[in-house]
């Protein structure tokens, strides 16, 4: 049976940044086939025309799908199982899908779509990535123009506008594998360090929260989770169960505190490689390393070890401490010992980590 297609989820209000991550992504997606499938509403299909202007081969105006419908988890029926189910049929699907929601949407609903048996089988959700305005946030808003995000509420008639925002931004918090504390740069060092903890204090366990400016977050990052979220519902529960969260359109405004055309490079990311001799117990070596990922907050490690007396290369992907090992091809010749990639945020401790994982 074929790997299941993963499936990114990308949630967060009107103006915290969704589109410019994506555009990001899309511009770095380093030869990957993303398909995108955006959740608009009503007339407001701006997102469509920016990101077909990618003008990049991984980004053809076919990989762009559009659900006019509004709230997704209304039409998960009739709008977005067959638009799923059109671009796994395709004779080339694409190597992953990434959906990005209107910005009052849950992404619970979303999430639980994809259970739907005409396409449970044949795609995951490879996590759920919210996007916060840092700097409203840390101001105590949740968006950065309030009055639009309520503009865009009283367009859809079946939206209850008595809902506070920030029940949906809890929401959106406890869905979140990856949170991504956007417009870093307008916040000082220290103010984007304590809203980074705070909301890792309030996600569930494990979730990674990173500090971004301009939505720069490596592709390897942001890809590649491998939550299969959609089997993981009951920890993310809606803490407000209403089903009038329904949705309207989202336009990520260009913020005018905000030069969306100037990309930054990953300076807020590093990545360097360790080179240990062979390990003897693959086990005891996984939980080590997944020890040493705990305790200096990397975000990804991969790599091969060598393993005393086996011809196989023992593979290692960590996404945060959750580990995958297996061996995957004989040695050969290459050198029998051990190689790892640490990707994390600027600011790595690397000759800690060093030590760390020679221990």
């Amino acid at each position: 049976m074929p790997a299941k297609i993963p499936a990114t989820v990308v949630t967060g209000f009107l103006g915290s940044g969704k589109t410019t991550l994506i555009r990001h992504m899309l511009q770095n997606a380093e030869g990957r086939r993303i398909a995108l499938i955006i959740n608009e509403f009503g007339d407001l299909g701006v997102d469509g025309d920016i990101l077909k202007g990618c003008g990049d081969e991984t980004c053809t105006d076919d990989d762009v799908m559009e659900l006019s419908n509004g709230c997704i988890c209304c039409t998960v029926a009739d709008d977005f199982v067959p638009t799923m189910e059109k671009l796994l049929d395709r004779p080339e699907p694409p190597d992953h899908i990434v959906i990005e929601t209107s910005g009052l949407a849950l992404p619970q609903p979303l999430v639980r779509a994809f259970n739907w048996p005409q396409i449970a089988t044949r795609v995951t959700v490879d996590g759920v990535v919210t996007v916060v305005d840092g700097k409203a946030v840390s101001d105590g808003q949740f968006a950065h123009n309030v009055e639009a995000v309520d503009a865009q509420r009283k367009m859809d008639e079946n939206l209850d506008h008595e809902t506070p925002l920030s029940e949906l931004f809890e929401d959106q918090v406890a869905c979140a594998d990856m949170i991504v504390v956007n417009k870093a740069d307008l916040l000082g060092d220290a103010q984007a360090m304590s809203l980074a903890t705070r909301l890792g204090e309030e996600a569930r366990d494990g979730v990674q929260v990173v500090k971004t400016s301009m939505g720069a977050l490596p592709v390897e990052v942001l890809l590649g989770r491998g939550q299969a979220a959609e089997d993981d519902l009951s920890a993310r529960h809606e803490l407000h169960h209403h089903h009038h969260h329904h949705d309207a359109g989202d336009e990520d405004h260009h913020e005018h505190d905000h030069d969306h055309e100037h990309a930054h490079g990953h300076d807020e990311f590093e990545s360097f490689v360790v080179t240990l001799p062979e390990i003897t117990d693959p086990k005891a070596f996984a939980e080590h390393v997944a020890e040493v990922i705990r305790n200096h907050d990397i975000l990804r490690l991969k790599g091969f070890a060598a393993v005393q007396g086996k011809p196989m290369r023992l593979t290692l992907q960590a996404v945060g401490p959750r580990i995958e090992t297996y061996f995957d091809r004989p040695l050969g010749g290459d050198a029998r010992e051990t190689r790892l990639v640490v990707i994390g945020q600027a600011g790595l401790d690397r000759a800690g980590i060093e030590a760390a994982l020679a221990a």
